[in-house]
C-alpha cells in the first residue's frame, strides 16, 4: 500500500488530477510518440489514438486504480488490474517499458497542472504510478509462466487454413501451425492477438476472441470489417485499418503473426445457470464457450441471449444454433433490429433485447460481449432486476473506457 502521508495526498489531490487527467493524457501520449515513434507504429492503435479511446481508458484506469487504492475500504485495487495486464500480456509488454509510460506521464502532468505539483504533490503520484506498475508487471510475469513464455515473447507463426464469410462484413479465419504441431491449450472466452504490417510499413496489432480452441491443432477467429464512419459531431472516424488489410490480404497458406492466448472473460468452472448475452461481433468469445461447453458433454443450464441488426448481418447465426441445440440444458433467444419478413416467435423478436420479457436464473454466472453502450444498458437493467454486480463478467472489444465505472 501507498505510504500514509503519500496516501493522504493523493486523497487530497484526487479531486483535482481526476478531472485534469482527460487533459493529461493526450499530452502524454503526444509526448511519448514524439520520443518514441515506434510504439504508436508499431504497438499502439492507431485508430483508437486518433479517436481518443485510448486516452479516456488510460484515464479510467489510473483514476480508477488511484481511488480504490487510498479508499477505507471496497474493492481491492488489483481488481481492476486483471484486464489490463491480460492485454499488456497479448501485446508482449515488458517492464522496461514502464519506465518510458512514467517519463512522459508525469511531464505530461506537470505540463498541464503547473505549480500545482509540488514536490511532495508529484512524489505521492509517483508513489502510485509505480505501485500500479509494479502490480501489473507482477500479473504480467504470472501471465507469460502460465503461458509458457519468456517475458513478451509471445508471438508465433501461424497459417490460414479456412476462411468463411460468415456475414456481408464479417469473415472467420481458421488458424494452424505450418508443420502442424500442437496449439497452445486456451481457455474458453480468450483471445489472441494478430500483428499484421500495413502498406506504408507500420506493424498494426488487435485482439479477436478464439471461436473455437477445442482442437489443439486449429485456432478460429472472427473479423468484422470497420468501415469509416461519421461520429458524434460529424467528425470522420476512419475505417479500420488491421480488420480491413485481414478481409482483402489473407486468404488460405497465408502466414499469419498470432500470440498466445489471453483474456480474463474466461468461462468459470461451476454447476451454476449461465447466462450468455451478446450483440453483433460480440457473439464471438460466446461462440468460443459454447463450443467448449458442447466439447465437454456439459449439462449446465445455459440461457443465450443475442441481438444483431437482421439475420443477415447476423456472423455465425447457424453455428450459434447449432450449439445450442447440441447442449441439452441450452436455450436460445434472439432481436433482430430489422426481423424482415420472418414471423415474431417466443424465441425470435423484432427490435432490441428486452431483459423484462425473459427470466434469468437464480444465481446465474452472467456473460456479457457487444457494443458499449449494449452492455451498459443491459448490465443497469440486470442490477435493477437485483443481480450481484459480482456475477455479471463483460469483454470490451478495444480500450475499457467503462472500467471505473464497472
Amino acid at each position: 500500500m501507498l505510504s500514509t502521508r503519500s496516501a493522504q495526498v493523493v486523497k487530497a489531490t484526487l479531486p483535482v488530477i481526476g478531472a485534469a487527467i482527460g487533459d493529461i493524457t493526450p499530452v502524454f501520449y503526444k509526448r511519448m510518440f514524439a520520443a518514441h515513434p515506434e510504439l504508436e507504429r508499431d504497438l499502439f492503435n492507431r485508430g483508437n489514438q486518433a479517436q481518443g479511446d485510448q486516452q479516456s481508458a488510460l484515464a479510467g484506469a489510473v483514476a480508477a486504480y488511484a481511488t480504490l487504492l487510498v479508499a477505507e475500504d471496497g474493492r481491492d485495487p488489483l481488481e481492476v488490474l486483471s484486464r489490463i495486464a491480460h492485454k499488456h500480456a497479448s501485446l508482449g509488454i515488458t517492464e522496461d517499458q514502464y519506465p518510458i509510460v512514467h517519463e512522459h506521464l508525469f511531464a505530461a502532468i506537470v505540463e498541464v497542472l503547473g505549480d500545482a505539483v509540488t514536490p511532495e504533490v508529484a512524489s505521492a503520484w509517483d508513489e502510485v504510478y509505480w505501485h500500479m506498475a509494479k502490480a501489473l508487471v507482477t500479473i504480467e510475469r504470472r501471465l507469460y509462466a502460465e503461458a509458457g513464455v519468456t517475458d513478451g515473447d509471445v508471438w508465433r507463426t501461424l497459417v490460414l487454413r479456412r476462411r468463411v464469410q460468415e456475414s456481408p462484413d464479417t469473415v472467420s479465419f481458421v488458424l494452424g501451425t505450418p508443420d502442424d504441431s500442437p496449439l497452445p491449450a486456451a481457455r474458453p472466452g480468450q483471445y489472441v492477438s494478430v500483428q499484421v504490417t500495413l502498406p506504408d510499413g507500420a506493424r498494426q496489432i488487435r485482439q479477436y476472441s478464439l471461436t473455437h480452441a477445442q482442437h489443439l491443432s486449429e485456432w478460429g477467429i472472427t473479423v468484422k470489417a470497420v468501415p469509416a464512419s461519421h461520429a458524434d459531431g460529424g467528425a470522420i472516424v476512419p475505417a479500420g485499418e488491421v480488420s480491413n488489410f485481414l478481409h482483402h490480404t489473407l486468404f488460405e497458406g497465408d502466414e499469419i503473426r498470432v500470440s498466445a492466448p489471453f483474456g480474463d472473460l474466461v468461462l468459470q468452472d461451476s454447476e451454476a445457470p449461465l447466462v450468455l448475452i451478446s450483440a453483433g461481433i460480440g457473439v464471438t468469445p460466446i461462440i468460443g464457450i459454447l463450443h467448449y461447453l458442447a466439447g465437454t458433454g456439459s449439462t449446465r443450464e445455459v440461457l443465450v441471449l443475442h441481438a444483431d441488426r437482421s439475420p443477415s448481418r447476423h456472423a455465425h447465426r447457424q453455428e450459434l444454433k447449432e450449439l445450442v441445440v447440441a447442449l441439452p440444458a441450452a436455450t436460445l433467444q434472439r432481436w433482430y433490429e430489422d426481423l424482415g419478413a420472418r414471423p415474431t416467435r417466443d424465441t425470435l423478436r423484432a427490435g432490441r433485447v428486452d431483459l423484462e420479457t425473459v427470466e434469468i436464473p437464480a444465481d446465474a454466472s452472467i456473460y456479457l460481449c457487444g457494443p458499449l453502450p449494449f452492455m451498459e444498458s443491459v448490465r443497469r437493467t440486470l442490477i435493477d432486476q437485483n443481480v450481484p454486480e459480482a456475477d455479471i463478467h463483460y469483454e470490451v472489444f478495444g480500450p475499457d473506457k467503462w472500467l471505473a465505472s464497472a
